[in-house]
């Protein structure tokens, strides 16, 4: 039997962020494209010697992208919205930005107000399956025509072969991509278009072959969604058309992030060469795939985690392997899915404990563990008993370190009971108590919770953990920011205000800091979506709250101003699933941990005075099984958990949560369940589209409709953002909408977020006006 290996992507942003400073540099003009390319070049490079220095079989190429993998396959098949300047040909790289982050320029006068906005919109951006990486939403119109606009994944292989790296290329598949996209003006089904758009996959991938690939890696990882008889037939359609007009070109089908299921008969008949299954998400799919596949079919055996950071336990992968032992179609051995999810380099990461230390594994180590377990197959256990004893032995002391069991934790998680996660009255009888302590006008003005972080706060932030400020230096900083921030938003009539978040680094890496059961690396950084990078809090004990995490600086900016302002804290289901979770646990007992430590900050703001308490949970969608037939028993948990975190406060304690770039139809109900009192949702990139969730469902309580896509440096006007409330009002009653942003405003700049929100202000007065005539 052939064993060989294989690694499906590599991070792009490099080492130490080389990409994030290389686009952020060039979207400022402070340096020409030929630097940012350039940039990009050597990461490539350096990725792909990394890899080929590692010993792997098959090494990818095309995995590499500026912003987003899925925006790159709109550009190469030239979906191009007509809202865009395209030239002549090709796809410039000022286009490819402005169909991610959007264009324009706002002129103000002195006083911020804002007199006109030219240029475009980004594209609309959500989730990329059940993971926190955001992509571009492929924009198609009903008479889409598709063309080879550009030659990108032909670029990188011939790119990679000067380098002497024989690699295989990666495209994301023609079914996956047209069940992703949207057309837009809703005359046809994405799939329709499957004939427009096959031939671009056959021209490129004739190229490939032309340039000498052997085998091409295409996603398909919709082959693990519930599929329409259509999306089946599409399938069909799609690689017995590329069979036949490529032929001698090897495909490898790549699925991850869940199980075949009922669509393995299917995948495993398709006439392409190779099929990649996930086996770290779905252990149990092994013998069914094996079951199923051709003799002359080579499996490519997820078994090294692509989306979590926990070592490899070698020997019990070795012994899952065995089963495969005589396939004659051979089996490679590869991360379950990209690597473009976990960090890139363990040994950056000098400071963690060494304990814990010892059972992590980012990207570089993932690929040296593939290296590892295929040795191990074909020379046998003897010839990496080294390697197999360190391995036997972490795995051993993780299960047994006092690091991370709480019996007190324990304890009370077990001790939850149903009416712990119930409001005291009903939302008819808070709303009334909460109208009369708040106040508040018609159409209330507010924001998502976070202000620009400047480069004056990211700079203090810096110096205080460096010793250059002292503790009382930093807080007198962030004293005055907060003031500034505050009296701003007094003096342009913001109805609801936040303190602006100055203190902190990371929605979820601030509260993790400041809980038990946590760990944080100093270069763990993952791709959000084009420059934005997060770096995942690892929880790797039982989770509790030693002492008050917010209550400090939401106190200090109440005490400046007479208007509401409100305490900000991110969910629990959040919290879990933007972190490394630990998988020792299950990740519903993990998030009732996490759920009682902000239950007990939820309390503790109310005590102090803080009539408004957020509780953010953007991840509820995206936490979604991929399966419907999972989504009851995830939900239960995750509204569970929620209403846990909630539900200790007083009736007049008025409880928002905010939601982003999410699709809610699906779990509408659920949201309902959730019994926030207020829920601000994404709206302005879709333009209201979202907001037909809440209108169909009759949603019962308030909602405030993001009018501003703070994604994007692009300022719209108070009329764009009147016409956007107009369209929301149209479906909902007057004294339900709230006025907002679409997201936090931490990664804009002040010259962006001041005329915004001044604009948001009048959109608001404007409502206000023709709703009393």
């Amino acid at each position: 039997m052939s064993i060989t290996t294989a690694n499906l992507g590599f991070p792009r942003i490099g080492r130490r962020r080389e990409l994030k400073a290389a686009l952020e540099s060039y979207w400022a003009g402070k340096s020409p494209a030929a630097a940012l390319l350039a940039t990009a070049a050597n990461l490539r490079k350096e990725n792909w010697l990394l890899q080929q220095k590692s010993g792997l079989d098959h090494i990818p190429s095309n995995d590499f992208s500026l912003y987003d993998q899925m925006l790159d396959m709109s550009a190469l098949v030239g979906a191009i919205p007509t809202i865009y300047e395209r030239p002549g040909s090709g796809v410039p790289l000022d286009l490819y930005f402005a169909m991610a982050r959007g264009s324009g320029e706002a002129r103000t006068c002195a006083h911020g107000h804002q007199h006109e906005t030219t240029g475009v919109p980004a594209l609309e951006m959500t989730k990329w399956f059940d993971t926190n990486y955001h992509y571009m939403v492929p924009e198609l119109a009903s008479d889409q025509a598709f063309e080879l606009t550009t030659t990108k994944p032909l670029d990188d292989f011939l790119e990679a072969k000067a380098l002497s790296v024989e690699t295989r290329p990666v495209l994301i598949g023609p079914v996956t991509y047209l069940l992703l996209a949207k057309v837009k003006d809703g005359r046809a089904e994405p799939l329709s278009l499957l004939p427009g758009l096959l031939p671009v996959y056959v021209e490129i991938l004739r190229k490939l072959a032309g340039a000498g690939a052997s085998w091409v890696q295409i996603d398909e990882p919709a082959l693990v969604l519930d599929l329409s008889p259509a999306a089946k037939a599409a399938f069909k359609t799609v690689y017995e058309t590329l069979a036949r007009e490529v032929p001698g070109l090897k495909l490898l089908l790549t699925t991850y992030f869940g199980a075949l299921g009922d669509n393995a008969d299917l995948a495993s008949k398709l006439p392409v060469a190779g099929l990649h299954v996930d086996l770290c998400a779905a252990p149990e799919q092994a013998d069914i795939v094996l079951g199923k596949a051709r003799s002359d079919l080579t499996l490519s055996l997820g078994v090294v985690n692509g989306r979590n950071i926990w070592r490899n336990d070698l020997s019990a992968t070795l012994r899952s392997l065995d089963r495969f032992a005589d396939h004659a179609g051979g089996i490679v051995i590869a991360p379950s899915s990209s690597l473009l999810h976990v960090p890139v380099d363990l040994a950056l990461e000098t400071d963690l404990d060494p304990e814990i230390r010892s059972w992590l594994a980012f990207a570089t180590q993932k690929i040296e563990e593939v290296a590892l377990l295929a040795r191990g197959l074909k020379d046998g256990a003897v010839a990496i008993a080294a390697e197999l004893a360190r391995s036997d032995e972490a795995a051993q002391d993780r299960r047994e370190s006092a690091k991370i069991h709480d019996k007190a934790v324990q304890l009370r998680t077990r001790g939850v009971r149903h009416e712990m996660t119930l409001r005291r009255s009903p939302f008819a009888t808070r709303r009334v108590a909460q109208d009369k302590r708040l106040g508040l006008p018609a159409f209330p003005t507010t924001t998502i919770g976070s202000f620009p972080q400047t480069s004056d706060v990211r700079k203090a932030r810096s110096d205080f953990s460096k010793g250059v400020l002292t503790q009382a230096e930093y807080d007198a900083f962030l004293r005055r920011e907060t003031e500034k921030a505050v009296r701003w938003q007094e003096e342009i009539g913001i109805d609801v205000l936040v303190h602006g978040e100055f203190e902190r680094n990371d929605m979820v890496q601030y509260f993790g800091e400041q809980l038990s059961g946590y760990v944080f690396t100093k270069h763990g950084w993952v791709q959000s979506y084009g420059s934005r990078y997060v770096r995942p809090p690892v929880i790797f004990g039982d989770v509790s709250r030693p002492k008050p995490m917010t209550v400090q600086w939401s106190s200090y900016a109440q005490s400046l101003t007479e208007r509401p302002m409100k305490g900000m804290l991110t969910g629990p289901v959040t919290i879990l699933q933007w972190s490394f979770v630990r998988d020792d646990l299950a990740r519903a007992d993990v998030c009732r941990q996490i759920a009682l430590a902000i239950r007990d900050e939820v309390v503790d703001l109310e005590k102090a005075g803080i009539g408004i308490i957020q509780i953010d949970e953007p991840a509820i969608r995206e936490g979604l099984p991929l399966r419907r037939a999972e989504w009851t028993a995830y939900l239960n948990w995750a509204v569970e958990c929620f209403r846990l975190a909630a539900a200790g406060v007083a009736d007049e304690t008025q409880i928002h949560t905010h939601m982003c770039y999410s699709e809610f139809n699906d779990i509408i109900a659920a949201i309902g369940a959730m019994d926030a009192d207020v829920i601000s949702i994404e709206t302005s990139r879709s333009k209201m589209e979202l907001l037909d969730a809440f209108v169909s469902y009759r949603y019962p309580n308030e909602i405030g409709p993001g009018v501003y896509d703070i994604h994007s440096p692009r300022v719209p006007d108070a009329a764009e953002m009147a016409d956007l409330l107009d369209k929301a009002t149209a479906h909902l009653a007057p004294d339900q909408v709230w006025v907002n942003p679409d997201c936090g405003l931490k990664t804009r700049r002040w010259e962006e977020v001041k005329p915004a929100l001044v604009n948001m202000v009048a959109a608001a007065g404007r409502l206000r006006a023709s709703h009393r005539t």
